[in-house]
């Protein structure tokens, strides 16, 4: 019988495995790529997912966010503090999102799934019950944030998969 953290995991397994073939299937020019030069590129939308889920999920478990942990944000170099999500980006943040490096997003993005497996793995379900944000109506529990993570990230991940189909067939 499956259990609420096998769902979990299965997500954010779901997630690793897209992301990692996206980087695998795109040419590094093609992540700063942004649709009409408006449009939010492969590399920040990678990005963007990867950090919400560091971000969210390691002030769930209480821990220092592995973007500044495992100094990833140091080896993107990009032109923000070192707490941005990507969260309300102007369009010239969104712009300034250029890494040179497939490996490095797919690097980050493995290093934040193995701390997500870790983290989900370890939840049971007194603690996916726990209220963590009760500035919202109803409460916000352990189990809705990891849930509305995983969805935040399908989305996102979904967004980066159309933009490369744009740039296979030429439109951007």
């Amino acid at each position: 019988m499956a259990t609420a953290n096998d769902l979990l995991e299965d997500a954010f397994q779901r997630v690793r495995d897209g992301v990692h073939d996206l980087l695998g299937s795109v040419g590094v020019d093609e992540l700063s790529v942004r649709p009409d030069g408006i449009g939010n590129s492969i590399g920040w939308l990678v990005w963007h997912l990867t950090r919400v889920q560091d971000d969210h999920l390691a002030e769930i478990a209480g821990i220092e966010q592995v973007w500044t942990r495992d100094g990833w944000a140091e080896r993107f170099g990009l032109p923000f503090p070192p707490d941005a999500t990507g969260y309300g980006f102007s369009d010239a943040e969104v712009a300034a999102t250029r890494v040179p490096d497939r490996d490095l997003f797919d690097g980050y993005q493995a290093a934040v799934h193995a701390m997500t497996i870790e983290l989900v793995g370890l939840q049971d379900a007194a603690r996916l019950d726990e209220i963590i944000d009760d500035r919202w109506d109803p409460p916000v529990t352990v189990a809705v944030r990891i849930v509305s993570v995983a969805e935040d990230c399908f989305q996102h991940l979904g967004q980066a998969n159309y933009v490369a189909g744009l740039l296979r067939h030429g439109s951007s």
